[in-house]
């Protein structure tokens, strides 16, 4: 990426030793740093993955706005999201270690700033794994059907889901080269295939929607009565595909130079997900045949029956595959994501059995006890979608409602610290405190849009979970906070004598 024009420190002084610099912030190296500056870049473009949280959501958006708010919230949340990314970019390049967010909070206003950040990352990178994998879990079921006439039910969509968990757990054991090549992969496979989806979506249907219909038709399928109100859910969509980005960070003790290429990470993988997710919802909505036949399709995925009816079964079956790659693209790099976070929470003392998580492989120089941690709970989260058609929507509710905060804390620290805030290699220069505050005020309003019902009249069905999700671990954080808050807390600087053990004691 060349060089934004507010990242006016960048580069002007020769690059630290990362290692060096890690120590400086209290850990001593023992993650193995073979990922570049595209490999990090690339784990966020995959965790953000278009084909992902676009297609999965598609038929979420079908309803809640319809092709109006697709659009319209994409290209509004994407513009927020940035701001989001650029703030949180700036902080990471001072922080750039595994713990990232809670971290960050810890360094900027102290030990419960950082305490309830770190639950809050977790609980939505943990929902991340079970939304993503789930999601491809359908798109597999679509396929099987088109391909098999399989006939996908709620137990065999669990099945489904498992193997994928099971498949992401083994490929992450393996060590974070592999990880990195197989995210590098990704970015070309998703460029590659919203090119390829777009493209045959414009030239093979011969009746398209026009383009007062793709941008202006709204279509309220939710109960409410307030276009606004429904608008607002709406970009659930949008704002759900435009997550995990904080992966960039959680790699950065994995990265060469990551003071600058964690930073550049983050920004890139946003404004590329941007672009190609927008090329995206206008090729699927403008090749729309039958709208009420593809909310309603027999396939459980809107957008499979979309190129179902314009191209047909052998060409919907080809790209649904493309799709399925994808998905499983981004589910790995989420797994590799949550991971790191799990290690490094646990390497401060965060979480129950601490001592057990935060090991790492001396073979790979992988948390290995992290991985299938994270894999685990994903596969507890999903677990209702067994007796609930709307359990799936939680989880991605879910994933927004953890993450989303979190990203915001340490950027309105940042803020509230002022001058005191020291900035690494790459910084917004200026543009920090106005790009700041626009990142912390967004974050505010769709944290409270998300936590409102999306189907009227509310029952235990269509009731909105995420803020009992939410309530719940913040309770388990303040009930955990009273037991661990002697032993939990990020280190001042290495050298430690204690932390050096505990450290040590993780390898094996």
């Amino acid at each position: 990426m060349s060089r934004a024009p507010w990242a006016s420190t960048e580069s002007k002084t020769p690059p630290k030793d990362e290692e060096e610099r890690l120590r400086e912030l209290g850990y001593q190296p023992v993650l193995a740093r073979r990922m570049g500056g595209f490999g990090n870049f690339a784990i966020s473009f995959s965790v953000i993955s278009v084909l992902s949280g676009c297609m999965t959501l598609y038929g979420f958006g079908l309803g809640t706005g319809g092709p109006a708010v697709m659009m319209w919230g994409w290209v509004g949340v994407g513009l927020f999201v940035l701001c989001v990314g650029m703030a949180l970019a700036e902080v990471t390049s001072a922080y750039p270690t595994s713990g990232a967010l809670y971290y960050m909070a810890d360094r900027l206003g102290g030990r419960r700033w950082g305490w309830y950040t770190g639950w809050l990352n977790l609980l939505g990178l943990l929902g991340a794994i079970a939304g993503i994998d789930y999601g491809a879990a359908l798109f597999t079921g679509a396929f099987l059907n088109l391909q098999f006439g399989f006939e996908p039910t709620p137990g065999s969509t669990m099945l489904i889901f498992l193997c994928i968990l099971l498949l992401h757990a083994v490929l992450n054991l393996f060590g974070v080269r592999l990880v990195s090549v197989l995210n590098s992969i990704s970015v070309w496979w998703h460029l590659a295939g919203v090119a390829v989806i777009v493209g045959a979506l414009a030239f093979v249907p011969d009746h398209h929607r026009s383009a007062e219909f793709v941008f202006t038709e709204f279509v309220n399928d939710t109960g409410w009565a307030n276009p606004f109100y429904v608008a607002a859910v709406g970009l659930l969509l949008a704002q759900y595909t435009f997550s995990g980005y904080d992966a960039s960070a959680h790699l950065s003790e994995e990265t060469s130079n990551a003071s600058v290429t964690a930073a550049k990470g983050i920004v890139r993988a946003i404004w590329v997900s941007w672009v190609a997710g927008f090329a995206l919802l206008a090729g699927l909505t403008f090749a729309i045949q039958d709208y009420a036949g593809t909310q309603n399709s027999a396939t459980g995925v809107p957008p499979a029956q979309i190129l179902l009816d314009a191209l047909g079964t052998g060409g919907a079956t080809a790209l649904l595959l493309v799709v399925i790659v994808a998905q499983l693209f981004c589910g790995n790099a989420e797994v590799a994501a949550a991971s790191r976070m799990v290690f490094a929470f646990s390497r401060d003392n965060a979480l129950p059995g601490s001592a057990y998580w935060r090991k790492v492989s001396s073979r790979t120089q992988t948390p290995a006890n992290a991985v299938w941690l994270s894999v685990a709970v994903a596969c507890v989260l999903a677990l209702p979608s067994l007796y609930s058609a709307t359990a799936y929507g939680a989880v991605t509710a879910i994933n927004v409602i953890g993450i989303t905060p979190a990203y915001a804390i340490p950027i309105f620290l940042r803020l509230r610290a002022g001058h005191r805030f020291e900035p690494g290699p790459w910084s917004l220069g200026r543009w920090g405190r106005p790009i700041g505050w626009t990142a912390v005020i967004w974050v505010a309003v769709v944290t409270v849009l998300f936590c409102l019902p999306q189907k009227s009249p509310v029952t235990l069905e269509s009731m909105n979970y995420a803020v009992i999700a939410l309530a719940v671990v913040l309770a388990l954080a303040s009930v955990w906070w009273y037991v661990a808050r002697r032993s939990y807390g990020t280190p001042s600087a290495y050298g430690n004598a204690r932390e050096q053990a505990e450290i040590s004691e993780g390898i094996v």
